[in-house]
């Protein structure tokens, strides 16, 4: 068995390279993201507008 020391067992690594494939999932989940920070918005927006319409609109009279 060999001989384990500081320095054979504890080496100091390197900063990760990032690949092809690590770069097109980056940029694809900002993509995703981003959308879908922009659905929300819209959907917060026509619920605002909804509740607004709903609370000015008269009651219809029951019979």
């Amino acid at each position: 068995m060999a001989k384990l020391t500081k320095t054979s067992v504890f080496k100091a690594q390197g900063p990760k390279v990032e690949t092809q494939m690590d770069k097109t999932t980056r940029v694809v989940r900002k993509m995703a993201d981003e959308e879908a920070e922009q659905r929300q918005v819209k959907i917060d927006r026509l619920r605002n507008a909804r509740l607004e319409r709903e609370a000015n609109t008269p009651a219809k009279p029951s019979r």
